[in-house]
């Protein structure tokens, strides 16, 4: 058994490039400025300084100290004193505002460095939560592959646990691994179809069904073979309670809706060729996947399917063996899908389609067999079956021996075929059964012997067509039958031995039923 391979992803590598900041290639220099009050007294005191330096200049040019000095003062003299007092003011104040607005510029210029290295600051902050988060993230796929791998490691060990106790010789060990194996397909989404198949596999190895050995009444030389006998017994109920739990808990799963996380509809289940003396699919919903029950055998118990659902999917019974025991389908829906119990074969025991409803799809029983089961789709024990839609087909079927029952069979809509059927022995009763509408139709039918009754019958509609139909030995009964619509066939059918009608209507052929000419 191959488990589902592991698809983990190759660990995640986070690689984000941030740009060092250096302080050799991109500082910051600090802002070197003297206190203000000093600047500028430093400034006016260079200014006064440079002014003394003009006058005395201007002095020594002047030929100082043998200036000419005149005794008077004028009212220009001082006026241009005046303005030669205001210029050196207004030249000191001069200088004190280029100081200011000097200072004003460095300050200005250094706002605008620090403005561009807090830019500079703020992208490497983002380059370094870009890695931050690029490494929380590589952090976390880690994390979750490693989950990953570890939750597949705890999936495999737990499959291969389970396996291993189904193969175990003790029955209560074997139990517990159908229980491990369940649970399993309920925790591993991935694995389910796997599990679902290993517990398949097992219910299709070979079983002998327990029967009963008596061991009372042997000499005393067959004390031993006794024991052995009841060891044997013992071993086969053992296995069946294993088997039986396995069906129980598919069928369990099968009744969940479709969105539990837990439900198994959908998926393919493999039986073919199994011993089921029984099992419980009660209320199971088919509606996907392929359920294979070919060459399957039902050798007793009861194996139900109560209340189930066909609406997809298909079904198959192809080549089963009903030899004993109840298969019960009453109260089923077949609304779409396909069943098929082609070439299967009826030669005990009984299966039950009371109050199934037949509403689309097809369910064949092409080729296959009644020889001595008890095959009912309706009565007043079962229910009554209700056929308004899609195909119910015994094409070719063989009817050899045991009983059919169609009894209080209700006919809307679709079809129901026997066409090329072989009525040779046994008993088919569509008493009380009601055509309403669709067709039934019995073309090439062979009834050359049993019984085929459709006492009480009511005809109102449709059509159930006879034709190229042989009745050669076959008593073929339409007592109490009521025609009050429709049509019956027997236009191209073959008569050896014609059907009854009731006292008083031999000679003419009831209202809608159609004989051949002459």
């Amino acid at each position: 058994m191959e488990l589902p391979a592991e698809n983990l992803s190759p660990s995640p590598s986070a690689a984000v490039s941030v740009p060092a900041v250096s302080a050799a290639s991109s500082p910051v220099p600090a802002l070197k400025l003297w206190e203000i009050r000093r600047s500028i007294g430093l400034s006016i005191g260079a200014a006064l300084l440079m002014v003394v330096g003009l006058i005395a200049c201007a002095l020594w040019y002047g030929g100082f100290p043998s200036l000419a000095k005149d005794s008077t003062v004028t009212t220009r003299t001082l006026f241009d004193l005046l303005k030669l007092v205001f210029a050196v003011v207004a030249g000191i104040g001069g200088v004190a505002a280029l100081v200011v607005a000097y200072r004003r510029q460095r300050v200005a210029e250094h706002g605008n460095k620090l403005a561009e290295f807090a830019h500079e600051l703020a992208h490497a902050a983002d380059a370094r939560a870009e890695v931050t988060k690029a490494l929380a993230e590589a952090a976390d796929e880690r994390a979750k592959i490693e989950a990953d791998r570890n939750g597949m490691r705890l999936f495999n060990e737990r499959f291969a646990k389970a396996s291993e106790q189904l193969g175990s010789e003790k029955a209560a060990v074997r139990l517990a691994g159908v229980y491990a194996m369940a649970g399993l397909a309920d925790d591993w989404m991935e694995g389910r179809q796997t599990c679902i198949d290993v517990l398949c596999a097992y219910l299709r190895m070979p079983y002998d069904a327990p029967r009963e050995w008596a061991g009372d009444g042997l000499t005393s030389e067959e004390d031993g073979r006794s024991e052995k006998i009841d060891q044997r017994a013992r071993s086969a109920r053992e296995e069946r309670e294993v088997r039986h739990s396995a069906f129980r808990l598919i069928g369990r799963h099968l009744r969940l809706q479709a969105d539990d996380a837990n439900s198994w509809r959908g998926y393919d289940y493999d039986f073919t060729g199994a011993v089921l003396d029984g099992g419980d699919f009660s209320g199971a919903t088919f509606d996907g996947g392929m359920v294979s029950f070919r060459e399957a055998m039902f050798t007793g118990g009861t194996v139900s399917f109560t209340g189930a659902t066909f609406s997809g999917g298909r079904v198959s019974f192809r080549g089963a063996m009903f030899i004993g025991g109840t298969v019960s389908f009453t109260g089923a829906t077949f609304s779409g899908g396909r069943v098929s119990f082609g070439g299967a074969t009826f030669s005990d025991g009984t299966v039950t389609f009371g109050e199934a409803t037949f509403s689309g799809g097809r369910v064949s029983f092409g080729e296959a067999m009644f020889s001595g089961a008890s095959v009912f789709f309706g009565g007043a024990r079962y229910g009554l079956v209700k056929i308004s839609g899609g195909t119910l087909t015994f094409g070719e079927a063989m009817f050899s021996g045991g009983s059919v029952s169609f009894a209080g069979m209700t006919l809307s809509g679709g079809t129901v075929t026997f066409s090329r059927a072989t009525f040779s022995g046994g008993r088919v009763s569509f008493g009380m059964a009601t055509f309403g509408g669709g067709d039934a139709s019995f073309a090439g039918a062979s009834l050359s012997g049993g019984t085929v009754t459709f006492a009480e019958a009511t005809f109102s509609g449709g059509r159930v067509f006879f034709g190229g139909a042989t009745f050669s030995g076959a008593s073929v009964f339409f007592n109490r039958a009521i025609f009050v619509g429709g049509k019956v066939d027997f236009e191209r059918a073959r008569f050896g031995v014609p059907p009854e009608f009731d006292p008083g209507v031999s000679g003419r052929p009831p209202a809608g039923v159609l004989f051949p000419i002459g």
